[in-house]
């Protein structure tokens, strides 16, 4: 399995395996991966042989009173499952590769702000900045890891309806690939976040 770190490392990659740069498709995560994960993957594999799966917990989209630090980390986990699934190109890079300039001083950051009748209402009412967090990143991965299709679930569906509009409105060459919600036997669906029940 490849295993990215860095912007270059896999730039560097997709240079030198040109044929798969044109039909890669994308699976952005923020880690500890379950079988909602795994069903986005499968997803992506009837796309495309060439699948990346990102795992980056994004620090923009959480506020200060979230749960950013104890978020669960399992990359160790995620890379075994991965494996387990036949998927070889892990993009995984920390922080300061994809915030090259930080995160503390907001106001040196360039942030994507969906618009406020898609971001400020349901979630975003509740979570103000999530989504800008949310865009500004998925657009950051698009641009580093250049894929044909991304794939997101409708579990978090106003994320997906932010993310298929901002595809539109930026002219963006990528299919949004919607992915069903996986659910636990009683129906709750499935989350990262459900390990805090």
């Amino acid at each position: 399995m490849n295993i990215f770190n860095t912007i270059s490392e896999y730039q560097q990659y997709i240079h030198h395996h040109s044929n798969i740069a044109n039909s890669i498709a994308l699976v952005p995560t923020m880690g500890n991966l379950h079988r909602g994960h795994l069903e986005l993957i499968k997803t992506a594999k009837k796309a495309s042989e060439n699948v990346v799966v990102s795992i980056f917990v994004n620090p923009l989209q959480f506020s200060p009173d979230e749960d950013f630090k104890i978020y669960p980390r399992t990359l160790k986990q995620d890379l075994n499952k991965l494996e387990k699934l036949g998927c070889n190109l892990v993009f995984a890079p920390s922080i300061n590769e994809m915030y090259p300039i930080g995160t503390k001083d907001q106001n040196k950051l360039f942030k994507i702000i969906p618009p406020s009748s898609i971001a400020d209402i349901l979630e975003g009412q509740y979570r103000p900045g999530f989504f800008i967090g949310v865009a500004t990143v998925v657009l950051k991965l698009f641009n580093i890891i250049q894929p044909k299709y991304a794939v997101f679930g409708k579990k978090d569906f106003q994320q997906l309806i932010v993310i298929e509009n901002m595809v539109k409105a930026l002219n963006l060459p990528i299919n949004i690939i919607r992915s069903p919600t996986i659910r636990e036997d009683d129906g709750l669906a499935i989350s990262s976040r459900n390990s805090y029940l």
